[in-house]
């Protein structure tokens, strides 16, 4: 209900409008912008605030902490299902960092790191077998793969219905470029599901979570992507990429899941790819996992 309250004001969907064209805003500029006081101004940020849509974070200058307000999320989705379909769920929820690759063929430029520094050398692929791998809060790479397994800790007896993964992702490029798509092709267990196009590799603004010894010209945030696995098909943000789809791996509580990004050396927009996990980014959360299950 925040959010559908949020949305219900002319002045507060021209907030998120004005944030959108500017990505980050003070609280004058916003007052201004709009042609209110800052008093009338303060309500309707808090409750864009109290409802997730948007962070006010203080930044000090030579005047004093000034608030500048910037969108915490790039889109809402609004999954409607019936109260009984939601009864008969059962749910399995895991997360995976970023880190935890079981099998990896990477090409520079790419590297990886942890939340207090950079993991070996930048562009030096050996690095990516490094025993600190295993905290990176961010990896990033030109062309090839990383492969996680998936827990399945399922109980005894049931199968996998859907998968939903969640997680912050951008493209590669030397420095940043916001224009430079990556065709970023998503596997499981050796299928391919199917291709997004990265739009680019984000560095205008700091992430809200990224460390503060991180490089100013290098990534700085992704796009929180949502794919999903079901009996229909396989979907990105709840579009469809392709129609291979859940039943055609016959996953039950004993089947290994493993999971896969990768630019492929032929795609059509090679622009490598960048994972953020809890820490980096803006959003603070590793590979989420979300398995819906049955009884056999």
């Amino acid at each position: 209900m925040p959010i559908f309250k949020a949305f219900g004001s002319e002045i507060r969907v021209n907030i998120i409008k004005l944030l959108i064209e500017n990505k980050q805003m003070s609280m004058n500029e916003i007052a201004t912008a709009l042609g209110v006081t800052n008093g009338a101004l303060t309500s309707h940020i808090r409750m864009l605030e109290e409802a997730g849509i948007i962070v006010v974070l203080s930044e000090r200058n030579v005047h004093g902490n000034k608030k500048m307000c910037r969108l915490s999320e790039k889109q809402l989705l609004i999954d409607l299902e019936s109260e009984e379909s939601s009864r008969e769920e059962l749910i399995y929820d895991t997360e995976v960092k970023v880190g935890h690759y079981s099998d990896y063929v990477i090409y520079p430029t790419c590297g990886l790191a942890t939340t207090q520094s950079l993991i070996g050398e930048v562009d030096d692929s050996r690095y990516f077998a490094h025993p600190d791998r295993i905290n990176a809060g961010i990896l990033w790479f030109g062309k090839g793969y990383v492969e996680y397994i998936i827990p399945n800790l399922l109980p005894d007896a049931t199968k996998i219905e859907k998968i939903t993964l969640s997680f912050e992702i951008s493209s590669e490029a030397p420095g940043v470029n916001s224009d430079w798509p990556s065709d970023i092709s998503f596997i499981l267990n050796d299928v391919l599901l199917g291709t997004w196009t990265s739009a680019g590799d984000y560095g205008d603004v700091r992430g809200i979570f990224t460390p503060d010894w991180w490089y100013d010209n290098w990534n700085q945030y992704g796009l929180l992507k949502v794919l999903t696995i079901d009996k229909k098909g396989t979907y990105i943000d709840g579009l469809k990429i392709s129609d291979v789809n859940i039943k055609q791996f016959n996953l039950d509580y004993k089947s290994v899941v493993k999971f896969k990004f990768q630019v492929a050396e032929d795609a059509v927009h090679a622009g490598g790819l960048t994972l953020f996990g809890g820490q980096f980014g803006n959003y603070n959360q590793d590979i989420k996992v979300h398995i819906t299950y049955s009884q056999m």
